[in-house]
């Protein structure tokens, strides 16, 4: 096909994303083909200030709160994050913003008369359209979260003024390595010499600490360059530039709260104590620890790595659990599943798993292999779990549908599609 055909042919998002998806099969990962289309719609060298975040966990949530904070201190900011739950305009936010379907096909259009004969990825080509779209906009501020790792992903083209690492897991073994020294390493990837450097983890590979030096990075890292302490009904944090007492708590993991007001303030925003504290109670996203419904007690959660998952578990025992817990569970096969159900295997009475129907989901079988001492049911039918597992629970009893972003994805469309498996 040449670009003419794409014009006539590709005149819809939906067409568009399915080319994308059609092409990425055909690609390998090379970060100079990307940078090298970016030069030719001159995106290598945003005038905004820039954050890049990265990260095994917590990457969108500190992306959020940052964002959040921002603009109620009156700042213009445009947010890139992935993947997307019901349509593809999530990825991309202008003031808090999505935009039109026609705004992005009119972007892809732009991009794909420029990369000639280079192929992109649907990530690679997704960024290119953050960036030529922030590019338009008038900014201050651009928040880029990494795909995946760091080094290689499609936003580490740009040099970014703050780069931000909320943690460091074992996951995507596949493509970052099977080590917290190797997967670190990746992340670091995103350092700039001379630039400023966050860091929400206090356990990190001397790796990392050996790049933030030969690259002269002005490394802040939690618990030895700034801290913070929960308390019983507030929480306080503290860095070179002072104390902020009594602080709300967050509806996102405090880490993450505690990374992005840090790299504001490392970063010289200037966010007043009246914004902090009158938005941070309010701050959350869809999909971390999302309640939906209270009888019975409905809890999204996009939790598919051990990490993830040993955090929705302290989560659950924080409430005041009356009746079962039961857990809808799909998940991706190249993920940790067995260490990601152990992590939650003490809390749930019934587990429904359920088989994904994409390239990469895992059969309900590969989960139950995991599950022997516990009791399972198997389908696969997303929509015929959510059925039964609506039936079966009571009015004091919790629904924990987790695993994935499809699996939360998938039931988020049944509940907005048919009112019959609606929440109060």
């Amino acid at each position: 096909m040449n670009n003419l055909q794409f014009d006539k042919k590709l005149n819809s998002l939906k067409s568009w994303l399915d080319y994308l998806e059609y092409i990425s099969n055909k690609v390998s990962l090379d970060i100079d083909k990307i940078k090298l289309v970016a030069k030719r719609l001159n995106l290598l060298k945003p005038k905004e200030f820039v954050f890049i975040v990265s990260g095994t966990n917590g990457k969108g949530t500190t992306c959020h709160v940052m964002e959040v904070l921002l603009i109620k201190s009156g700042y213009r900011v445009g947010v890139y994050s992935s993947p997307h739950f019901l349509s593809y305009i999530e990825r991309i936010r202008i003031q808090g913003k999505v935009l039109t379907e026609e705004v992005h096909v009119n972007t892809f259009k732009k991009i794909e008369q420029k990369r000639n004969d280079i192929l992109l990825t649907y990530f690679e080509f997704s960024t290119l359209s953050a960036l030529y779209l922030f590019k338009k906009s008038n900014l201050d501020v651009i928040i880029l979260e990494v795909g995946v790792g760091g080094r290689l992903d499609a936003t580490n083209i740009i040099d970014a003024d703050t780069t931000i690492i909320t943690n460091i897991a074992i996951d995507h073994i596949n493509l970052l390595g099977k080590d917290r020294t190797t997967i670190g390493i990746e992340k670091a990837g995103i350092f700039r010499p001379g630039k400023l450097a966050i860091i929400g983890e206090n356990d990190i590979p001397s790796a990392i600490l050996k790049i933030a030096k030969l690259k002269r990075i002005n490394l802040l890292q939690v618990n030895k360059h700034w801290h913070y302490c929960k308390k019983n009904t507030y929480w306080n944090l503290y860095d070179r530039y002072g104390f902020l007492n009594n602080l709300p708590f967050t509806q996102v993991p405090l880490p993450n709260a505690a990374t992005a007001l840090i790299s504001l303030r490392a970063s010289g925003f200037q966010i007043s104590t009246e914004q902090i504290y009158k938005n941070l109670p309010k701050i959350n996203l869809p999909g971390r620890f999302q309640i939906v419904s209270k009888y019975p007690h409905i809890i999204l959660d996009v939790a598919h790595n051990p990490n993830a998952a040993s955090y929705l578990a302290y989560r659950l025992e924080t409430l005041k659990k009356k009746g079962k817990i039961y857990a809808l569970i799909g998940m991706l096969q190249d993920k940790d599943i067995k260490g990601t159900v152990d992590a939650l295997t003490n809390h749930i009475d019934y587990w429904y798993c359920v088989s994904l129907d994409c390239p990469r989901g895992a059969k309900a079988e590969q989960i139950t292999l995991h599950l022997t001492n516990s009791e399972y049911f198997s389908f696969a039918d997303i929509t015929e779990a959510w059925k039964e597992v609506i039936r079966k629970a009571k009015l004091q009893d919790i629904i924990l549908v987790c695993g994935s972003f499809i699996t939360v994805a998938q039931i988020m469309k049944l509940i907005s599609i048919n009112k019959i498996f609606a929440i109060n």
